[in-house]
């Protein structure tokens, strides 16, 4: 089977690269592949899915702000059951008033968006795809999905969809990557423009090295100031981690290529820390199920919270949001688990939005 051959080439290929002693990240020179890039128009929206309050992130449609916010405990356990009087969010460090509360358990729109280029001697491409498939396991039948991939651009391989064979399919033929350079920020950029008009729960599942190759149009500063202005939630699923400890181990990657590939994971972190989102660095395949299963676990258990700014002021500049719980008395809310033992927990939810401008 061509898979088979293919996971063969990767062994292969692996093998080889212990013995080349610069660059170990990146192929020598870009070459001609079967797979052609496809549509570049943006993707169909999928019909109005739903009424509710989005995912962790804001709509910054004012006067109303509302942020989605997902509670677990250090285990990672969902903490199901709060009320809106355990929720106090702070704007710019101002306490304000919670007008809308909800938990929210509407059908999800996702982006897979995933590193498809030859860096790495084509292995983070393989990864990316082969990871990616299974996440469409644990998508219900009224999520939508949608694939894109990106090297020098990206490309809108399937188009929403809640189909989700026909993207494992076209994800199965995804074999051979056109172009040696990741544009990753230009990706980010585009990705969540094309969102910007899609209601209802948002994400981008970004499976990727993170390292972008600067051939793009767009930098780093770009990317964060899209995402201060979007409320699409990103779960950053980095690639490549085994690949690197491997070399490294064996002495195969210089001091430069190793601050490159940890400046590669704090985008990632980056990313997802802004929205609201996780970041996750598997070293074993067998990781992977579990990361994607939180994935989709995060996007349903989450609460909706809605306010109305005290600030009315439409200056086009960012407003820190940060959300607590706290008990009956406004003090830190305090949790005890069947031993009354206490729960240490984390709140997950946007840091921020850019107010836009206009007339009071």
């Amino acid at each position: 089977m061509k898979l088979n051959f293919f996971r063969a080439l990767i062994l292969g290929i692996l093998v080889a690269t212990l013995v080349v002693p610069a660059a170990p990240l990146q192929a020598m020179e870009p070459r001609q592949s079967g797979q052609q890039s496809g549509q570049q128009q943006p993707p169909k929206r999928p019909p109005e899915p739903q009424p509710s309050q989005d995912q962790y992130a804001i709509s910054v449609d004012v006067p109303l702000v509302n942020v989605d916010v997902v509670v677990t405990d250090n285990n990672g356990n969902f903490i199901p059951g709060l009320k809106k009087e355990n929720f106090r969010i702070l704007e710019d460090g101002a306490p304000q008033a919670i007008s809308n509360f909800a938990p929210t358990e509407a059908p999800i729109t996702v982006v897979l968006l995933i590193e498809f280029s030859k860096l790495a001697y084509q292995y983070f491409a393989y990864q990316s795809t082969q990871w990616s498939q299974v996440f469409l396991n644990y998508l219900g039948k009224d999520d939508w999905v949608a694939l894109v991939s990106f090297d020098l651009k990206s490309t809108i391989e399937v188009d929403f969809t809640k189909n989700k064979s026909e993207v494992q399919s076209y994800l199965a033929r995804m074999y051979f990557p056109n172009f040696t350079e990741a544009s990753l920020f230009s990706a980010v950029v585009d990705t969540t423009d094309r969102l910007k008009d899609v209601k209802g729960k948002k994400a981008i599942v970004l499976v990727a090295s993170g390292i972008d190759t600067h051939l793009g149009k767009h930098t780093l500063d770009d990317a964060l100031k899209a995402l201060r202005q979007t409320d699409v939630t990103i779960f950053s699923v980095g690639v490549g981690r085994d690949f690197f400890e491997y070399l490294d181990a064996r002495g195969a990657i210089g001091s430069s290529t190793r601050m490159d590939f940890y400046q590669a994971q704090n985008q990632m972190n980056a990313f997802a820390r802004m929205t609201g989102g996780k970041a996750w660095y598997p070293r074993f395949q067998g990781e992977i199920p579990g990361i994607f299963r939180e994935v989709a676990a995060h996007l349903r258990n989450q609460y909706s919270v809605g306010y109305i700014p005290a600030n009315q002021k439409r200056d086009g500049k960012v407003r820190k949001i940060k959300v607590e719980l706290v008990g009956q008395d406004g003090s830190p809310l305090i949790m005890i688990d069947q031993n009354r033992k206490q729960v240490k927990y984390q709140v997950y939810a946007r840091e921020g939005y850019v107010v836009p401008k206009g007339v009071t």
